[in-house]
């Protein structure tokens, strides 16, 4: 937490589609006095309110960073992971970690993109991760937690996801025949969704499904 008593926040996924484009609305944000990221390699560009933290995702017990509101936006491919175990450290295990180091040093609300239609018991490993970390956040009784389940996410990604481009494609094609909460969801919106959302402390977990996102 910030000494000066104005709020710092902290991001993680800040390379990713959502990652990328709420990391800057966090700095240009009145909200925040800092912006602390969490990042394997550098982000490429600066700004005065923005502190880049290398960090070690497999080994995060040194994690001294303290925060008043966590971001994360950390998620992958089974493809792009390599494989399933890899897939679950990066879009379970890792964030799991953060929330636990985070809730330890101060933090009281936590912020999570996770998927439409996560689910623990989903026959679908992919929504069966995103429903399992959603499960053990909760049970970690943060003040403030919410939740995020974007339906396809829309927006220029630095990484070319083949099948992504495709059903995006499609999506803008049939979008008006398509009920609200399948829509494809502009990036934009679930970024300025969770900035928004956050400031309004609420308390206790909070689920915004795809639809709920589009007004932002």
């Amino acid at each position: 937490m910030n000494i000066s008593g104005l709020k710092t926040a902290l991001l993680v996924g800040a390379t990713g589609l959502v990652g990328d484009i709420l990391a800057h609305q966090l700095v240009d944000s009145a909200a925040y006095d800092r912006v602390q990221v969490l990042t394997r390699r550098p982000l490429g560009w600066q700004h005065p309110r923005l502190q880049e933290i290398p960090f070690d995702f497999d080994h995060p017990n040194g994690l001294l960073v303290r925060a008043d509101d966590i971001y994360c936006c950390l998620g992958t491919t089974i493809k792009k992971a390599g494989s399933k175990e890899a897939f679950r450290k990066v879009d379970y295990q890792y964030p799991l970690d953060i929330a636990r180091l985070g809730l330890e040093n101060g933090a009281s609300q936590f912020a999570i993109v996770t998927s439409m239609g996560a689910s623990a018991s989903s026959s679908f490993f992919y929504n069966q991760v995103k429903g399992e970390i959603e499960r053990d956040l909760t049970a970690l009784n943060y003040p403030s937690l919410l939740i995020f389940r974007p339906s396809l996410l829309l927006g220029n990604r630095n990484e070319k996801r083949l099948g992504e481009r495709i059903g995006s494609g499609i999506m803008r094609l049939v979008d008006p025949l398509i009920p609200a909460k399948y829509k494809a969801i502009d990036a934009e919106k679930v970024a300025s969704a969770m900035l928004t959302t956050m400031q309004q402390s609420l308390s206790g977990k909070h689920i915004f499904e795809s639809n709920d996102l589009q007004q932002f």
